[in-house]
């Protein structure tokens, strides 16, 4: 009855089956780890988040990586503003998803050391696209600064490898490393998201606190990819079942066809 099984067409779709169940199988441990993974970062900003400020000079310094642990610690900083090798980072968006540029300012600290600071994002609805926007000017003189310390970003994190050829005093990556060639000066690693002091006129709009409550439909995703592993077997067995049957019942259909032609024959009168 099953011999059907041997064919071309049902080894085939034997063996796709036989693929499918651990790749679905894997793709659901993959949206998992992604789940964890959000998690756990989750916690990480909300820790980082409450903790109480400390020196930027404490969780990093020139050519070091900021840590996943450290990553939104609230640090600060004192020293001044550098507005002469102030730039912008391009295709940056605001909380309201507008596009335009984030104000990236070294602040030079008290040792010598540079900094960089994100002071937050303006539109970028000037005539031009090539020459520098207006910025406002940071506050002057030595101050104190309170901010988010961030990891720099890279085009493997980002995506965006294109990074010559750009406008005057304007970047894609905000890039320690980038920064500290560019300015031939010591840069910690990392820069930090302005927070304290804000803006005065309400520009640059500060970048926004992280989100850090949504988990995502990562494990949702997981179980789907489980349930459609589990799913293929069950649908081979009723492929199967249903092949079988049908192969069943022409055969049987064909055994009734060749039972009626043979009592035709026999019913018929003999030839005179």
């Amino acid at each position: 009855m099953y011999r059907f099984l041997l064919s071309r067409q049902w080894v085939i779709l034997t063996l796709l089956a036989l693929v499918l169940i651990p790749t679905m199988v894997e793709l659901g441990f993959w949206q998992l780890h992604r789940h964890e993974h959000r998690v756990a970062l989750n916690r990480v900003i909300a820790d980082s988040l409450a903790a109480k400020p400390v020196p930027a000079e404490s969780l990093t310094a020139p050519g070091a990586k900021v840590g996943d642990d450290d990553l939104y610690r609230s640090v600060t900083a004192k020293g001044s503003f550098d507005t002469s090798d102030e730039v912008v980072v391009r295709r940056r968006t605001n909380a309201d998803e507008e596009v335009g540029y984030h104000v990236l300012t070294p602040f030079v600290l008290d040792d010598g050391r540079t900094l960089l600071v994100n002071r937050g994002w303006i539109p970028a609805d000037g005539p031009s696209q090539t020459a520098f926007p207006e910025v406002p000017a940071p506050p002057g003189g030595e101050l104190t600064i309170t901010g988010r310390l961030m990891q720099d970003q890279t085009t493997e994190d980002s995506g965006i490898k294109n990074l010559e050829g750009l406008p005057d005093r304007q970047i894609m990556l905000i890039n320690s490393e980038l920064e500290a060639d560019r300015l031939g000066e010591e840069v910690l690693g990392g820069y930090v998201d302005l927070t304290d002091p804000g803006p005065s006129g309400g520009t640059p709009e500060p970048v926004p606190s992280p989100e850090h409550d949504a988990i995502g439909p990562h494990l949702a995703y997981a179980w789907q990819w489980w349930l459609f592993a589990a799913g293929v077997p069950v649908g081979w067995v009723v492929l199967v079942r249903r092949e079988a049957r049908e192969r069943a019942e022409e055969a049987e259909q064909e055994a009734g066809a060749t039972a009626d032609a043979e009592d035709t024959q026999d019913t018929e009168p003999a030839a005179v």
